[in-house]
């Protein structure tokens, strides 16, 4: 019996063929779970990873809310293409504290893991609020109530309860502070920035929405992109890297 006529055995008997794939699939699903049992983590964590602060937090709500995942992936993928025009390609330990993680499948607009610091608060505020103003030939749409919305932030200490529960190291005293915390973070000179600097490292501190009479959700947006991908000091591993 040939090749072929063993091969249409499978083809001719639904039953014969049904099992195959279920063994097929058994036997893929063990090479690629069965090492996760010996492995205590599967993420190499980094310095400088810190879990987001209550404003951020509030703006990286606000950035699942309005579907921003649709268009943009939040992960630089290990190929020189990606590399060149993104930046360091994307760890593990950057999305640990996301749940859920903003990796994506589809790029309709730039992938956005290394935006935190690329533009100016300025740019941003104008970009949401009219991006064919800072991007001509844009199809991102506007989002213009958010620099008239106040941000609503008091069930936000529930919502850091929620996300300690699923590994993110908030403390009690991060939960306690988190009101207290968005106000120090979106209003300058405010006394408890000193507080929220210790709480939570390289906070960026300051008026994102140039109108520091309110704490709007663009305050809380703009402060969430402009911390995603800054947190890892990628130098220090391309240092590293070269060293001989």
């Amino acid at each position: 019996m040939s090749i072929w006529q063993k091969h249409a055995i499978f083809e001719k008997n639904s039953i014969i063929l049904s099992l195959g794939i279920v063994v097929v699939i058994a036997i893929g699903g063990l090479v690629e779970i069965a090492p996760l049992f010996y492995l205590k983590n599967t993420i190499e964590k980094v310095s400088g990873m810190r879990a987001y602060t209550p404003l951020e937090l509030a703006g990286r709500n606000i950035y699942v809310r309005e579907g921003c995942y649709n268009c943009h992936s939040q992960m630089v993928r290990p190929l020189r293409d990606e590399v060149e025009r993104y930046g360091h390609y994307s760890l593990a330990a950057e999305s640990m504290y996301d749940h859920p993680f903003q990796w994506g499948s589809k790029r309709t607009g730039p992938d956005l893991a290394r935006v935190g610091g690329k533009y100016s608060d300025d740019w941003h505020r104008d970009h949401l609020n009219r991006p064919q103003a800072v991007v001509p030939g844009s199809v991102m749409p506007a989002y213009p109530w958010l620099a008239r919305t106040d941000l609503d932030y008091a069930h936000i200490g529930d919502d850091m309860k929620v996300q300690a529960l699923l590994g993110v190291p908030y403390s009690a005293e991060m939960i306690a502070s988190a009101a207290a915390d968005i106000k120090a973070q979106a209003t300058p000179d405010d006394p408890g920035a000193a507080d929220l600097a210790k709480r939570y490292p390289k906070v960026n501190a300051r008026d994102f929405d140039t109108n520091p009479a309110r704490i709007t959700e663009a305050d809380a947006l703009i402060a969430y992109l402009q911390v995603i991908g800054t947190m890892v000091d990628f130098k220090l591993y391309d240092d590293k890297a070269n060293v001989r």
